[in-house]
């Protein structure tokens, strides 16, 4: 996906074009560079019609830049690994990605401010009803490589088998049709999607986790990560996160309550 969107700045108070110290923190070269996971609905999707983009990700990056008086460039990346690398290298200032611990100490995690749900599609004919019973011996249960469901699956399976697959819509319906995977896990937005090409497969009705989304921004960055926090209080308290997620209409998502860090995600 090349998806490449130039918001303007909205100017702020008195239009006097000098952003405030919150964007000098943020984004020093004036513009507020944020990149998300283009294959992941639950944060952002693009209308491959009008290129229209809607999500809880976009609005919040959005609303950030539009309170700093700056323009925000928002740019898809194809997997988590280079969403955390563009940020750590300096080709962005933000990056949306969720919080796993095998990425704590490449970037610094904001506050948790999306909760959302994972868990597992299966064929119309499979003896799975429910997720406590995936986990069993024989069976193959797929997660995209180097995603969270994948990430967990690794610590969790124990007689089951896990399958890593490319982060392909195409592949992964492949996959399911031609029996090659029993079982694939992902986030409800994003499997009921897949459930749509796949004739008679079930979304199981329980969860197996709920991956925190988090901001990230630069290791030794300690200003912009009180900034981002601050900013994602303030829009926690004044309704306007609830109301983003309401406006993406992604299936499985909730904002996040406010807590003191951000130790959600895959089960011991």
């Amino acid at each position: 996906m090349k998806l490449h969107i130039l918001v303007p700045a909205v100017l702020m108070l008195a239009c006097c074009g000098r952003s405030s110290a919150g964007a000098n923190d943020i984004a020093p070269g004036g513009t507020l560079r944020a990149v998300y996971l283009g294959t992941n609905p639950a944060q952002a999707i693009r209308d491959p019609a009008t290129g229209e983009v809607r999500g809880t990700s976009f609005d919040l990056a959005r609303e950030l830049a539009r309170r700093n008086g700056i323009a925000l460039e928002f740019r898809p990346i194809a997997g988590p690994p280079a969403v955390i690398e563009a940020v750590k290298s300096g080709a962005a200032d933000i990056g949306f990605v969720a919080y796993e611990a095998t990425r704590v100490g490449t970037v610094e995690f904001s506050q948790t401010y999306l909760l959302v749900q994972q868990s597992f599609l299966v064929p119309g004919d499979s003896p799975i009803h429910l997720v406590a019973d995936v986990d069993r011996a024989g069976l193959k249960v797929a997660g995209t490589r180097n995603d969270s469901m994948a990430l967990c699956l690794k610590r969790l399976l124990k007689q089951a088998t896990l399958v890593e697959l490319e982060n392909n819509s195409e592949v992964l319906v492949k996959a399911m049709m031609a029996r090659e995977i029993d079982v694939l896990g992902a986030n409800r937005q994003r499997l009921s999607t897949l459930a749509k090409d796949v004739p008679g497969a079930r979304l199981l009705p329980d969860n197996l986790f709920n991956v925190p989304q988090n901001i990230v921004v630069p290791m030794g960055s300690p200003r912009a990560l009180a900034a981002v926090n601050a900013f994602i209080d303030d829009v926690r308290a004044s309704g306007f996160l609830r109301d983003a997620v309401a406006r993406s209409g992604a299936v499985g998502v909730a904002a996040a309550p406010a807590s003191p860090g951000s130790a959600h995600g895959c089960p011991n």
